[in-house]
Protein backbone atom coordinates (compact mmCIF):
# COMPACT_ATOMS: atom_id res chain seq x y z
CA UNK A 1 0.00 0.00 0.00
CA UNK A 2 1.44 3.33 -1.04
CA UNK A 3 1.01 6.34 1.24
CA UNK A 4 1.41 10.04 0.64
CA UNK A 5 1.48 12.46 3.58
CA UNK A 6 0.92 16.20 3.48
CA UNK A 7 2.20 17.63 6.76
CA UNK A 8 1.26 21.08 7.96
CA UNK A 9 3.25 23.76 6.16
CA UNK A 10 2.74 27.23 7.58
CA UNK A 11 4.63 28.82 4.69
CA UNK A 12 2.50 27.31 1.92
CA UNK A 13 -0.91 28.93 1.82
CA UNK A 14 -1.99 27.93 -1.67
CA UNK A 15 -4.45 25.14 -2.47
CA UNK A 16 -3.07 21.62 -2.87
CA UNK A 17 -4.65 19.01 -5.11
CA UNK A 18 -4.55 15.70 -3.24
CA UNK A 19 -6.60 13.60 -5.66
CA UNK A 20 -7.57 14.43 -9.24
CA UNK A 21 -10.70 13.37 -11.09
CA UNK A 22 -13.10 14.75 -13.72
CA UNK A 23 -15.15 16.61 -11.07
CA UNK A 24 -12.25 18.36 -9.37
CA UNK A 25 -11.15 15.58 -7.05
CA UNK A 26 -9.96 16.50 -3.58
CA UNK A 27 -8.33 19.89 -2.89
CA UNK A 28 -6.97 21.21 0.41
CA UNK A 29 -7.13 24.96 1.07
CA UNK A 30 -5.05 25.95 4.13
CA UNK A 31 -5.91 29.16 5.95
CA UNK A 32 -9.26 29.62 4.21
CA UNK A 33 -10.19 31.79 7.19
CA UNK A 34 -7.74 33.61 9.46
CA UNK A 35 -6.68 32.21 12.84
CA UNK A 36 -8.57 34.77 14.93
CA UNK A 37 -11.86 34.10 13.15
CA UNK A 38 -11.30 30.33 13.29
CA UNK A 39 -10.74 30.53 17.06
CA UNK A 40 -13.84 32.68 17.56
CA UNK A 41 -16.05 30.40 15.46
CA UNK A 42 -14.74 27.32 17.26
CA UNK A 43 -15.51 28.77 20.71
CA UNK A 44 -18.98 29.90 19.65
CA UNK A 45 -19.93 26.62 17.99
CA UNK A 46 -18.56 24.55 20.87
CA UNK A 47 -20.87 26.41 23.25
CA UNK A 48 -23.93 27.13 21.08
CA UNK A 49 -24.49 24.07 18.83
CA UNK A 50 -26.95 21.52 20.21
CA UNK A 51 -24.49 18.64 20.30
CA UNK A 52 -25.93 15.13 20.43
CA UNK A 53 -24.46 11.83 21.54
CA UNK A 54 -25.59 8.77 19.55
CA UNK A 55 -25.39 5.01 19.93
CA UNK A 56 -25.68 2.44 17.15
CA UNK A 57 -25.75 -1.36 16.86
CA UNK A 58 -22.50 -3.00 15.80
CA UNK A 59 -22.44 -6.76 15.42
CA UNK A 60 -23.91 -8.13 18.68
CA UNK A 61 -23.76 -4.98 20.79
CA UNK A 62 -24.61 -1.28 20.92
CA UNK A 63 -21.71 1.18 20.90
CA UNK A 64 -21.42 4.94 21.29
CA UNK A 65 -20.61 6.95 18.16
CA UNK A 66 -17.10 8.27 18.98
CA UNK A 67 -17.86 11.97 18.51
CA UNK A 68 -20.70 14.44 19.08
CA UNK A 69 -22.84 15.49 16.13
CA UNK A 70 -25.49 17.94 15.02
CA UNK A 71 -26.92 19.25 11.77
CA UNK A 72 -28.78 22.19 10.26
CA UNK A 73 -30.59 23.17 7.09
CA UNK A 74 -28.56 25.95 5.52
CA UNK A 75 -31.58 28.06 4.54
CA UNK A 76 -32.96 28.03 8.10
CA UNK A 77 -30.63 30.79 9.29
CA UNK A 78 -32.73 31.65 12.35
CA UNK A 79 -32.21 28.14 13.77
CA UNK A 80 -28.42 28.40 13.54
CA UNK A 81 -25.89 29.88 15.93
CA UNK A 82 -24.66 33.16 14.38
CA UNK A 83 -21.14 31.75 13.87
CA UNK A 84 -22.54 28.85 11.86
CA UNK A 85 -24.63 31.19 9.72
CA UNK A 86 -21.49 33.25 9.03
CA UNK A 87 -19.57 30.09 8.09
CA UNK A 88 -22.34 29.00 5.72
CA UNK A 89 -22.36 32.39 4.02
CA UNK A 90 -18.58 32.34 3.61
CA UNK A 91 -18.54 28.82 2.16
CA UNK A 92 -21.38 29.49 -0.29
CA UNK A 93 -19.75 32.73 -1.43
CA UNK A 94 -16.37 31.09 -1.94
CA UNK A 95 -17.56 27.94 -3.73
CA UNK A 96 -20.70 29.14 -5.52
CA UNK A 97 -22.29 25.81 -4.58
CA UNK A 98 -25.95 25.88 -3.42
CA UNK A 99 -25.36 23.87 -0.24
CA UNK A 100 -28.55 22.81 1.54
CA UNK A 101 -27.27 21.13 4.71
CA UNK A 102 -24.36 21.38 7.11
CA UNK A 103 -23.37 18.52 9.38
CA UNK A 104 -21.42 19.34 12.53
CA UNK A 105 -18.96 16.97 14.20
CA UNK A 106 -17.21 17.58 17.52
CA UNK A 107 -14.06 15.54 18.15
CA UNK A 108 -13.39 16.02 21.85
CA UNK A 109 -9.94 14.39 21.96
CA UNK A 110 -7.84 11.73 20.26
CA UNK A 111 -10.30 8.99 21.21
CA UNK A 112 -12.98 10.51 18.98
CA UNK A 113 -12.90 9.45 15.35
CA UNK A 114 -14.85 8.53 12.24
CA UNK A 115 -14.25 5.20 10.49
CA UNK A 116 -13.26 5.07 6.80
CA UNK A 117 -16.35 5.61 4.67
CA UNK A 118 -17.75 7.35 1.62
CA UNK A 119 -20.74 9.67 1.85
CA UNK A 120 -24.09 8.01 1.18
CA UNK A 121 -24.67 8.69 -2.49
CA UNK A 122 -28.45 8.38 -2.19
CA UNK A 123 -28.46 11.44 0.09
CA UNK A 124 -26.43 13.65 -2.27
CA UNK A 125 -27.18 15.42 -5.56
CA UNK A 126 -24.67 14.26 -8.16
CA UNK A 127 -22.11 16.73 -9.44
CA UNK A 128 -21.87 18.82 -6.27
CA UNK A 129 -18.85 18.60 -3.95
CA UNK A 130 -18.72 17.98 -0.22
CA UNK A 131 -16.80 20.72 1.60
CA UNK A 132 -15.28 20.40 5.08
CA UNK A 133 -14.31 23.40 7.23
CA UNK A 134 -12.02 22.52 10.16
CA UNK A 135 -11.85 24.50 13.41
CA UNK A 136 -9.81 23.82 16.54
CA UNK A 137 -6.86 21.44 16.83
CA UNK A 138 -5.55 19.81 13.66
CA UNK A 139 -6.51 16.17 13.04
CA UNK A 140 -5.18 13.82 10.40
CA UNK A 141 -7.53 12.58 7.68
CA UNK A 142 -6.79 9.41 5.74
CA UNK A 143 -8.16 9.07 2.20
CA UNK A 144 -7.89 5.57 0.70
CA UNK A 145 -8.44 4.20 -2.79
CA UNK A 146 -11.05 1.46 -2.85
CA UNK A 147 -9.29 -0.48 -5.60
CA UNK A 148 -5.65 -1.63 -5.97
CA UNK A 149 -3.05 -0.30 -5.52
CA UNK A 150 -5.14 1.22 -2.66
CA UNK A 151 -2.99 4.31 -2.23
CA UNK A 152 -3.49 6.31 0.97
CA UNK A 153 -3.31 10.10 1.23
CA UNK A 154 -2.84 11.56 4.72
CA UNK A 155 -3.48 15.25 5.35
CA UNK A 156 -3.41 17.25 8.60
CA UNK A 157 -6.57 19.37 8.57
CA UNK A 158 -5.54 22.64 10.20
CA UNK A 159 -7.86 25.10 11.89
CA UNK A 160 -9.40 27.44 9.32
CA UNK A 161 -8.70 25.07 6.43
CA UNK A 162 -11.12 23.88 3.75
CA UNK A 163 -11.18 20.45 2.11
CA UNK A 164 -13.29 19.87 -0.99
CA UNK A 165 -14.18 16.35 -2.15
CA UNK A 166 -15.98 15.65 -5.39
CA UNK A 167 -19.14 13.58 -5.67
CA UNK A 168 -17.28 11.26 -8.05
CA UNK A 169 -14.62 10.65 -5.40
CA UNK A 170 -17.21 8.95 -3.19
CA UNK A 171 -17.19 6.04 -5.66
CA UNK A 172 -13.40 5.68 -5.72
CA UNK A 173 -12.20 6.57 -2.21
CA UNK A 174 -13.03 6.24 1.48
CA UNK A 175 -12.09 8.92 4.00
CA UNK A 176 -11.91 8.97 7.79
CA UNK A 177 -10.36 10.49 10.91
CA UNK A 178 -8.54 7.76 12.88
CA UNK A 179 -8.06 7.75 16.62
CA UNK A 180 -4.67 8.98 17.79
CA UNK A 181 -2.52 8.50 20.88
CA UNK A 182 -0.93 11.90 20.35
CA UNK A 183 -2.08 14.71 22.60
CA UNK A 184 -4.70 16.65 20.63
CA UNK A 185 -7.30 19.15 21.70
CA UNK A 186 -10.91 19.39 20.51
CA UNK A 187 -11.82 19.91 16.87
CA UNK A 188 -15.05 20.86 15.10
CA UNK A 189 -15.70 19.86 11.49
CA UNK A 190 -18.45 21.46 9.43
CA UNK A 191 -19.49 19.33 6.44
CA UNK A 192 -21.44 21.13 3.70
CA UNK A 193 -23.55 19.04 1.30
CA UNK A 194 -26.23 19.46 -1.38
CA UNK A 195 -29.07 17.07 -0.57
CA UNK A 196 -32.19 16.24 -2.59
CA UNK A 197 -35.46 18.01 -1.66
CA UNK A 198 -37.25 16.57 1.36
CA UNK A 199 -34.12 14.69 2.47
CA UNK A 200 -33.84 14.50 6.25
CA UNK A 201 -30.66 15.62 7.99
Amino acid sequence: MQAVSFAADLFSQGPRTLIDDHEGGCVYHPAFIDAARADAWFAALRDEVEWRKWSRPMYDRVVDVPRLTSGYTVNDVEAMPPALAAACEAIRAHTGVPFTHVGCNFYRDGNDSVAPHNDKLATLIAGHPIVLLSLGDARRMEIREKQPPRRVVRIDLESGSLLTMSHAMQYSHDHGIPKTRHAVGPRISLAFRVRPPMDDE
